[in-house]
């Protein structure tokens, strides 16, 4: 199987996608709920923003039918895995409301954005494959999940959506192992995802195949300002609208 020779190239080919596709429609067959959570996945939730461009208001706490962001996205890592971290710069607002089958953490290395929390989400997981999404993500697909964790084997750190031309690290799946070289990023005060993947050797998932798959490529979408989250709302409202219609 071609791929990429070192760290940097993305490991992206044909051969690869029909692997992918091979083993997701025999696994097609059964409802998530029949399998469970036999493949060991852990969920980790990246909570610890400063949420400067909502001034100041927590997006894991923004309402969307009813119920909040991180509720949302617990229930739907609840799915497919058998633990949720949420790391978090404060535990307090989560520890009054959540469940107490819940971990939540702190940064190891505090005020160093996504890649700190990654990196203790990663270290203190249980299993070696992690599903890693921000908190200001209220669309997040437990079958896109299942699709990405399909695709990633042994020699491949990550598995990462590549929606719209770009590639979107939160929504990814990990190897717990990815923590080793984040720290080391880190430890240099180099904090941007682009510095991450020079790092790792990951694999692409392309959009056309999430939609192939009749996976919606929206669960990507992040909510970063009070605008954001007004398009939000107006879209799920617009979905229930045409549920109810009957569109």
């Amino acid at each position: 199987m071609s791929g990429c020779a070192k760290p940097s190239d993305t490991y992206h080919c044909q051969q690869l996608i029909n692997m992918v596709l091979l083993i997701y429609e025999r696994r097609e067959k059964e409802s998530i709920t029949e399998r469970g959570r036999s493949d060991m996945l852990s969920g980790v939730i990246l909570a610890g923003g400063k949420n400067s461009r909502m001034n100041g208001q927590n997006k894991a706490f923004l309402v969307l039918d009813h119920m909040t962001f991180i509720d949302r996205q617990i229930r739907e890592m609840n799915k497919i895995c058998s633990e949720i971290v949420i790391v978090a710069m404060d535990p307090a607002p989560y520890l009054r409301t959540l469940d107490r089958g819940i971990r939540i953490i702190t940064d190891y290395f505090p005020e160093k954005g996504p890649l700190g929390g990654m990196f203790s989400g990663l270290t203190l997981s249980f299993h070696s494959n992690v599903w890693v999404v921000g908190c200001d993500m209220p669309f997040i697909s437990a079958e896109a999940a299942e699709l990405m964790l399909s695709c990633k084997k042994d020699a491949i750190d990550a598995v990462i959506p590549w929606i719209g031309n770009q590639v979107y690290p939160l929504h990814g799946i990990y190897d717990k192992s990815c923590a080793k070289p984040i720290r080391e990023l880190l430890k240099n005060d180099e904090v941007s995802f682009s510095a991450m993947l020079k790092k790792l050797l990951w694999c692409e998932l392309p959009e056309a195949l999430f939609k192939e798959k009749e996976i919606d490529p929206r669960f990507v979408t992040a909510i970063n300002t009070p605008e954001d989250y007004e398009q939000a709302v107006s879209f799920y409202e617009s979905l229930q609208m045409n549920y109810r219609l009957g569109l």
